[in-house]
This record gives structure tokens, C-alpha cells and sequence, in this order.
């Protein structure tokens, strides 16, 4: 008989990564057959409870509580796997470099002291503090962490921009500074096409179609979700067109975000003009976005229109074609699609090309009001997901390293007999996972042969990436995408 058995730790705090490896250290001891190992946000326990994780019992631990839970075959199982936890945790910490790291932020720029940067990642409610003490040392910031409240960024990145610093994020996924990828990004060569994006993966797609098309990239600076909103002004944004704007290497920039405030989207396309080089802008799903203002600011239709258009006013790009859907007719005619995305701009773009043709449509990004999902734990009709938003990523590694989140909804979709079609994005490039088609492809095989649900894949990345996105592809697809 099935037993399910947990533990609470108040007030305990690991590393995701820790966590990660932890919960499938459990899953893979005899007898068990899943393990959950989270802190215990809403969000984790309503993911917890979806895959029969979740005792009664369970529900009294909070948001800074670490809960452990198994299900295992019997109780004598589940017993000894809980009673190992202590001893997998100590394996997972001794194997983490013993190099001295400082204990604090100016004792690290003491020791680096020609260092310009500091990459910030800490739980939200801490990140606040350690941004403002990287810009006070006078530090450029790369602000990973999420969950910074909107009081903050603004107050952050007034101080910045007093200081004459560059501060990217909060929420920022993706930058290329002079060759150097931080968080999220793709290897592609150094050129001359510099980009703004408040969308991390939207400046992956873009540059990596630039390197695909023969192309390159000087700088690529991330601005973090919120920053086109009315209260932080595009405050980023207009420091990253005049640095674009003087930098002697770019010769044309790529301006990228979800729809931004009219006013602020008004203020942002005045200073494109101003830059003194062209300019392409694909704000999605602006209404405005055709043709072109005056000689130098250029609208795109899309990500892939975006790059391609940059590369044509630096060079003559390629012709590598158009890479469209197969000629093989839908097993899915009159059923629903599910998208499971990693990246958020994929997610938004693939809404706004569906809404016309698929009703009814859901999602928890919604582009009205009316698509919102109402239970984020069971889709509805045609359903997008943005797995990388911050109700599914507290307390939890983001899909694009953890593909575990994933796998559990892919199941949960394909079992679904109304689903005629999946879509999943894989996004490769630093930060990203190390090979996610050795977690994905034995899934998708699993799936298609269980269920008969096709499954189709949008990848990004380049040959240089760490992953490669040949081999990636050719595996992903021999297990049936």
C-alpha cells in the first residue's frame, strides 16, 4: 500500500540547487516512487498536492518552511528515506568547492578589486539590500533575483543612474557584456548589432538568430520585466539606447519588450530617433508596430522579422529561408493545445500569433483579462503556461536549469484525452541546463508512445552553445518532437 510521509523544517533555507538534487536523491532510493523537496510556498504546495504529495498534515508549514515529502511503496520505505535526508544534504554541500569565498559583498570587492559587476541572486526579500550595497561600492548590478517589490526597483535604479551606474533587472534573465554572458545566454560571435530587451528570452531569440544569419553582437543589455512600466519609466531602457547610442562598435540596436506603457513607449521611440543609428523595435502586441518612423526606427512583426531586419541594415543577410511548420497534416484538428514554456517571451509571442485562430484561450500571462487561467494547476481548453513566472519559480529552481516542473505537466497535459497537441520551448545557452534533452527526450518518448499526443518544440540556441543546438535537436526529435 502507497505511503506518503513528510517532514517540516521551520525557518530552513537551501540553496535551490541543493534542493534539486536533494528531492531526486529521495526519488531514486528503493521503494521510493516521488519525492517533493520545496520551500513551502502556495505555489509549490498547490504543485505538490496535483502530483498526491501533499498530506492534510502537511499544510501547516509556510512560506519560509522547508517541507520533505515521499511517496513510497510501503512505510518502512518512506521512514528510511526521510531519515537519510540529513545525510544526502551533507554529500550535496561537500561536494561544493572549498576555495575561501568572503563572507561579504566588500570583502569580495576587496578582493577583486578591478571587478565592475555584481551579479545578484538571492531570494527576493534579501535582494533589495545587497543591490543597494553593490551600488553604493560604486558596481555595476545584473539583478537576477524576482520578487523584488516595485517601491524597490524604482528607488534602486534612481540610485544608479545618480551614480552614473547601469543596474539591469530586478527579474533580468539575460545580458552579453562585452563578450560575457550573464544569466541566461547563448554563445554567439562579437558584432555589430547592439540590443535593449526588458525580455530575457526575447534577447536570446533575437541574437541568436543574428549569429545564425552570419551576423554578431556588440552588447546586449537586459532591463528586467517591470522596467517599461509607468512607474519605473523605462529607466534602464533610455541608459541602454545612449550607451548603444555612443558606443563606437554598434552599428544598428534592437529594441525588444512586451507591450510597454503608451507613454513610456512614446518617450523610448523619441530617443531611438535621437541615437544617431537605426533602430528596430518589435514591442509585441503594440498596435503600432508596422512599417518604419522617419529613416531610422524601424518596426518588426516578430522575433525572428527583428533580427533578420537588424542584420539586412549592417549587411545582406543570407538567405536561409523561412523555417515554417511541416507539411505533415494534424493529428490535433478539434482538440486543444498546451503550451509549457521556460521562457517568457516565447510564451507571450506564441499568445499573440494563437488569440486570433484558438478559442477559448488561457493562460497566466494574460494579454486580457478574460484569458486568465483560474486554476494554475489544471489547465482549460487551449492553455498557455509561462512556467518561468515567479507563482512557479518561489522556492524552486527556474524550468530553464529544473526540468522536473515540466515533466510533471507534460504528463498531466498529454493524460488529458481532450490535448491533441503539446508545445514545449528549449532554450539552450549559459546558465541554462546542461543537457536538457537527456531529462526531456526519454520524457517526450514516454509520452508519445503512451498517449499518441504529438509534441512539437521551439529551440533556441547556437553550434557553440555548451549544449550544442544540432546534437540537441537531432535527440529531441528522435524521441518523437
Amino acid at each position: 500500500m502507497t505511503v506518503v510521509k513528510f517532514e517540516i523544517r521551520p525557518g530552513a533555507y537551501y540553496d535551490s540547487v541543493v534542493l534539486m538534487q536533494l528531492q531526486r536523491a529521495l526519488a531514486d532510493l528503493p521503494g521510493v516512487e516521488d519525492a517533493g523537496v520545496v520551500m513551502a510556498t502556495a505555489a509549490n504546495c498547490d504543485l505538490l498536492a496535483s502530483s498526491r504529495l501533499l498530506p492534510e498534515e502537511a499544510t501547516t508549514a509556510g512560506p519560509d518552511d522547508l517541507l520533505i515529502v515521499v511517496r513510497a511503496q510501503d512505510d518502512g520505505a518512506a521512514s528510511a528515506a526521510l531519515a537519510q535526508v540529513d545525510d544526502l544534504i551533507k554529500k550535496r554541500r561537500s561536494r561544493a568547492s572549498q576555495t575561501f569565498r568572503p563572507r561579504s559583498l566588500p570583502a569580495a570587492a576587496g578582493a577583486l578589486p578591478d571587478a565592475e559587476w555584481v551579479l545578484v541572486s538571492v531570494p527576493g526579500r534579501y535582494a533589495a539590500a545587497v543591490t543597494r550595497e553593490a551600488l553604493e561600492l560604486d558596481k555595476h548590478v545584473f539583478l537576477y533575483s524576482d520578487n523584488v517589490s516595485l517601491e524597490d526597483e524604482v528607488e534602486l535604479k534612481q540610485l544608479a543612474a545618480d551614480r552614473g551606474l547601469l543596474l539591469m533587472g530586478p527579474d533580468c534573465g539575460t545580458a552579453i557584456i562585452n563578450g560575457v554572458g550573464l544569466g541566461f545566454a547563448n554563445r554567439v560571435r562579437r558584432g555589430r548589432v547592439g540590443l535593449v530587451g526588458a525580455s530575457g528570452t526575447g534577447l536570446q531569440a533575437i541574437t541568436t538568430r543574428i549569429h545564425q544569419l552570419g551576423a554578431g553582437v556588440s552588447q546586449a543589455i537586459g532591463t528586467g520585466g517591470r522596467d517599461l512600466s509607468p512607474e519605473v519609466g523605462g529607466a534602464t531602457a533610455f541608459q541602454g539606447l545612449e550607451l548603444l547610442g555612443r558606443d563606437p562598435d554598434t552599428a544598428a540596436i534592437v529594441l525588444v519588450s512586451k507591450p510597454p506603457h503608451p507613454d513610456v513607449a512614446t518617450r523610448l521611440l523619441s530617443a531611438a530617433r535621437h541615437t544617431g543609428k537605426p533602430v528596430v523595435v518589435y514591442f509585441m502586441g503594440y498596435s503600432t508596430s508596422v512599417g518604419q518612423i522617419g529613416s531610422r526606427v524601424h518596426f518588426a512583426r516578430s522575433l525572428d522579422d527583428a533580427a533578420r531586419q537588424a542584420v539586412g541594415l549592417i549587411k545582406e543577410p543570407p538567405d536561409l529561408g523561412e523555417r515554417g511548420p511541416g507539411s505533415e497534416e494534424s493529428r490535433s484538428a478539434g482538440r486543444y493545445l498546451r503550451g509549457l514554456f521556460s521562457g517568457g517571451t516565447l510564451a507571450y509571442e506564441a499568445l499573440l500569433g494563437l488569440q486570433t485562430t484558438f478559442a477559448p484561450l488561457y493562460t497566466n500571462v494574460p494579454l486580457h483579462e478574460e484569458q486568465r487561467l483560474p486554476d494554475l494547476m489544471h489547465s482549460e481548453a487551449h492553455t498557455i503556461l509561462d512556467l518561468g513566472e515567479d507563482e512557479f519559480t518561489q522556492g524552486r529552481l527556474h524550468p530553464m536549469m529544473d526540468n522536473e516542473l515540466r515533466i510533471r505537466r507534460l504528463r498531466q497535459e498529454a493524460a488529458d484525452p481532450e490535448v491533441g497537441l503539446i508545445l514545449l520551448d528549449v532554450v539552450l545557452g549559459e546558465g541554462a541546463h546542461p543537457d536538457p534533452a537527456a531529462e526531456l527526450a526519454p520524457a517526450i518518448e514516454a509520452v508519445t508512445d503512451e498517449t499518441g499526443v504529438p509534441i512539437a518544440l521551439v529551440l533556441v540556441g547556437t553550434e557553440d552553445d555548451p549544449q550544442d543546438v544540432d546534437a540537441q535537436a537531432e535527440r529531441l526529435a528522435a524521441a518523437g518532437a
